[in-house]
């Protein structure tokens, strides 16, 4: 299970779902430099090794693997991996070079784990899908498990990064998941009409269809998603 660490109940229960199907888990902690832009927030990431081991310890994780940015990338590294098509829009468009940094972490860390499955969440499902199309492409032989999105009781999507936000802005963030429960992408836009919007888009992932969107609240952006069913909008 790869992780960027600030574990929630969310990644939590990601390592239930592999506790539940495997004989060992193995997650990482590592907070990968090469899929954030520029101008994003690397420096800032929650990070507090402390809690995420005790949590990981208290869940019967088997092993963590918590790697250095030097170890991951040797300053003569020359590889990337990059995926296409699936790539392309939604998180692909709005923040250029993060899919091929996470293809690249993605494919160093199952390196490194020889797993037989791996373990992703829903609120992340363009990636989910990069990571299937990875996986098939490459022939690594393994699963992905995709879990579903775990939900403050406000419907708020948990994340690492809800911990920027201050109360006025999660009161805010709540237009959000209220938006997407709609299902509609034009009522979906009107609701987030007071919120700097990245986009609201339907997407078809391997078959899934969802409606997407990614907000900015203050300086915290949110990402969040609803499967869809039926004909399209």
């Amino acid at each position: 299970m790869p992780t960027m660490g600030a574990l929630h109940a969310g990644h939590m229960r990601l390592v239930e779902s592999a506790r539940g199907e495997n004989d060992v888990v193995v997650v990482s902690v590592f907070v990968n430099p090469i899929q954030f832009g520029p101008n994003e927030d690397f420096a800032r990431y929650p990070r507090d090794w402390a809690r995420d081991l005790k949590l990981l310890e208290e869940a019967n994780v088997d092993a963590v693997y918590r790697p250095s940015a030097e170890e991951m990338y040797p300053p003569d590294a020359r590889t990337r991996v990059r995926v296409s098509g699936v790539t392309d829009g939604l998180e692909g468009a709005a923040r250029p070079g993060h899919f091929e940094g996470v293809a690249t972490v993605v494919t160093k860390l199952f390196a490194a784990a020889a797993p037989d499955r791996a373990y992703f969440g829903q609120k992340d499902a363009q990636q989910a899908a990069v990571v299937k199309q990875l996986v098939r492409d490459v022939n690594l032989g393994l699963e992905i498990r995709v879990v579903p999105t775990v939900r403050d009781e406000d419907g708020l999507a948990l994340s690492s990064r809800n911990a920027y936000l201050s109360p006025e802005e999660r009161k805010a963030a709540l237009s959000l998941p209220r938006a997407l429960a709609t299902k509609d992408p034009e009522r979906a836009r009107e609701l987030l009409r007071n919120l700097d919007v990245d986009y609201v888009e339907e997407a078809n992932f391997n078959g899934q269809r969802v409606l997407a969107a990614a907000v900015h609240v203050g300086k915290t952006r949110l990402i969040d998603n609803v499967i869809l069913e039926g004909d399209p909008k």
